[in-house]
This record gives structure tokens, C-alpha cells and sequence, in this order.
């Protein structure tokens, strides 16, 4: 599933495709504003973990699984 995440005072946004679930990614934002865990941690479907600073979350935008289509049919 595709994650975008704000961060304050930066002018781009961190776009990464996760292999956890919306409950995963929505409890660690959670933990992380709720001051319980000072750097929001997720990693990536290739294994990479991407840390932000609880602090300078602007928001997370959480998408809907990618489905992959195969095929020549219309797109």
C-alpha cells in the first residue's frame, strides 16, 4: 500500500509502497503522536525502513492497496 508522509518544513513529501497493513501503519502514527515512541518506523516493501521525528509529522496519508494488472486489456 502506497504511504505519503508530511513533514514540517520540508517541501516534499515521503511517497514509499508498504507491505503492512492500514492498521499497522495507522497504529505507529498513532504511537508516535501520542508520544509513546519519539520517531515514526516503517519499512518499505524492499526492506528499507524510513524514521521521522514524531515532532515534525505534518500528516500521513494512507492509500489503498496496489493491485497490480496483467494483461493487454484496457488499463
Amino acid at each position: 500500500m502506497e504511504v505519503k508522509i508530511g513533514v514540517l518544513h520540508t517541501p516534499r513529501e515521503i511517497v514509499l509502497e508498504s507491505g503492512q497493513s492500514a492498521e499497522e501503519v495507522e497504529s505507529a502514527v498513532s504511537a508516535a503522536l501520542a508520544g509513546k515512541a519519539q520517531l515514526l518506523s516503517l519499512t518499505d516493501d524492499k526492506g528499507r525502513k524510513v524514521l521521522v521525528p514524531a515532532e515534525r509529522l505534518a500528516y500521513v496519508e494512507i492509500g489503498e492497496p496496489t493491485v497490480r494488472k496483467v494483461g493487454f486489456g484496457p488499463l
